[in-house]
């Protein structure tokens, strides 16, 4: 493992708990692997709620939803390979009872998605646990009105679309979708902890899913063990965060080994539609989205089921897939994906801490905000662990003794040219930070000063009230006699 890459695995999971904590969700995993080799696993929170005793582990299942798609889209490509089909082949030459217009869309167009084929159906309580998901006959009865707009205008989602490619899969190869892409895609690239849909062999352990807090004004456990049925190409497959980074780090066309052709993979990955109305540049390729975030091109997918919002790709220019899942409708993995890419990049950027700085570590806090300290090369970074990017307009101490320092880089509003310094007890461990004039402590001196402070304020005028209150009554009290 790269030195610079040790170093963030070591802040990440400070970051990434703290912001559990924070944002009250249920529970996260997270996996990075190195040039396809797993790296780093870990998991926060809980696997269910509504037991008191269900940790979450690097090893639970999640529903990871739309990460389907670059399963499909991989299969789709290894029976090209294979010389059994054409991406611009008429998805009607192998699947009957269509719309004339959808049957003349091409595969490619139902991978893009540009088939403007409707996006999950006229009644789409699947996704709401109002109704089952729908079976073949169900999902060939959809397909048989008219597309939404006209096939190869735009970027165009449609869960549909995967539900019919697999179908195509299964025509080609006369098997059902789940036995086949297991066979060919999940197994071939040594996958151990993935299924295309529940139910899930082996009883391993499952995530629950959670609701978001409102309207209800508390979680509720959705189990997410339903069947996806016709729509697992889109939305069934289960997987862990390890699995996960395994298959897109062998979508990259640079990995040395994959489950696909190098040029499968470049045509999967190429940059193919823009979202025409996101204000994030991301685009679409076959089965894979794409797009730059910190400085990082990166490519892979998300996941929305009911109850998990996940997060997976890959970053070929440091070698790197990061995947995040969460067990909660209202989840953060994109955004903590965004701001663990961030921590990486300023990491790769800066390199390893210098035997100078590689000390000036932990987290600092005052009655109004926390702060990290990071070392990154010759500096010190002041990070911000309440944000979602941590490192945004992160100031910079330049270290100029064991316990000194400036802050040689920050912006207008904040303590450019200032002083810092540590301060220790009698046994030498750092007890408290000054930056500027502003003193920082550990959290459990904060958390005791804000008690000590405002707890005690408090109540004093609730007693003086209550005090006063009595009076009043027992005033009222002999009025009353006396009349």
């Amino acid at each position: 493992m790269d030195r610079w890459l040790a170093h963030a695995l070591d802040y990440i999971p400070e970051w990434l708990a703290f912001q559990l904590r924070l944002s009250e969700q249920p529970g996260c995993v997270i996996a990075l692997a190195q040039r396809g080799r797993v790296v780093f696993e870990g998991a926060f929170g809980a696997a269910d709620r509504s037991q008191a005793d269900a940790k979450l582990t690097p090893r639970h299942r999640f529903r990871v939803a739309s990460h389907s798609k670059s399963f499909t889209s991989a299969g789709i490509m290894k029976l090209r390979e294979q010389g059994r089909l054409r991406l611009d082949d008429p998805v009607g030459h192998y699947v009957g009872a269509l719309h004339r217009d959808v049957a003349e869309v091409t595969i490619a167009q139902l991978l893009s998605p540009s088939a403007g084929l409707v996006r999950d159906g006229w009644d789409s309580g699947q996704w709401t646990d109002r109704r089952p998901f729908l079976n073949g006959e169900e999902l060939k009865r959809d397909l048989a009105k008219a597309p939404i707009i006209a096939a190869n205008t735009r970027f165009k989602y449609s869960n549909h679309g995967f539900g019919l490619a697999g179908m195509v899969i299964e025509t080609i190869t006369g098997d059902s979708y789940r036995d086949w892409i297991k066979r060919e895609i999940v197994k071939v690239a040594g996958l151990r902890e993935t299924e295309p849909d529940m139910p899930v062999s082996g009883n391993p352990p499952l995530a629950r899913g959670h609701t978001a807090k409102l309207p209800v004004g508390r979680r509720f456990v959705i189990p997410g063990d339903n069947p996806t049925h016709a729509l697992a190409p889109a939305t069934g497959f289960v997987s862990t965060a390890a699995d996960l980074v395994r298959f897109f780090s062998q979508l990259d066309p640079a990995a040395r080994n994959s489950v696909l052709s190098v040029a499968s993979r470049r045509e999967m990955t190429r940059r193919q539609w823009q979202d025409p109305h996101s204000s994030l540049a991301n685009w679409y390729g076959l089965g894979v989205a794409s797009g730059r975030t910190a400085d990082c091109d990166w490519f892979g997918h998300g996941g929305g089921f009911q109850g998990f919002i996940t997060r997976t790709a890959a970053l070929p220019e440091l070698g790197l897939a990061i995947s995040i899942l969460t067990n909660a409708i209202d989840g953060w993995a994109h955004l903590w994906w965004g701001g663990v890419v961030q921590i990486l990049s300023g990491f790769a950027k800066h390199g390893a801490p210098t035997a100078r700085v590689k000390e000036w570590t932990g987290r600092w806090w005052t009655p109004w905000v926390p702060i990290d300290f990071v070392p990154m090369g010759n500096r010190v970074v002041i990070a911000a662990p309440a944000m979602l990017t941590p490192l945004t307009d992160a100031s910079e101490i330049a270290v100029s003794g064991a316990n000194q320092g400036k802050i040689a880089l920050a912006n207008g509003f904040a303590l450019h040219g200032e002083t810092v310094r540590r301060k220790r007890g009698r046994n030498g461990a750092v007890e408290e930070i000054w930056l500027g004039g502003t003193r920082f402590l550990p959290e459990a001196q904060t958390v005791a000063e804000i008690n000590r402070r405002y707890s005690a304020r408090r109540r004093r005028p609730e007693a003086k009230t209550r005090r006063g209150s009595a009076v009043r009554q027992s005033r009222a009290g002999r009025r009353d006699a006396a009349d």
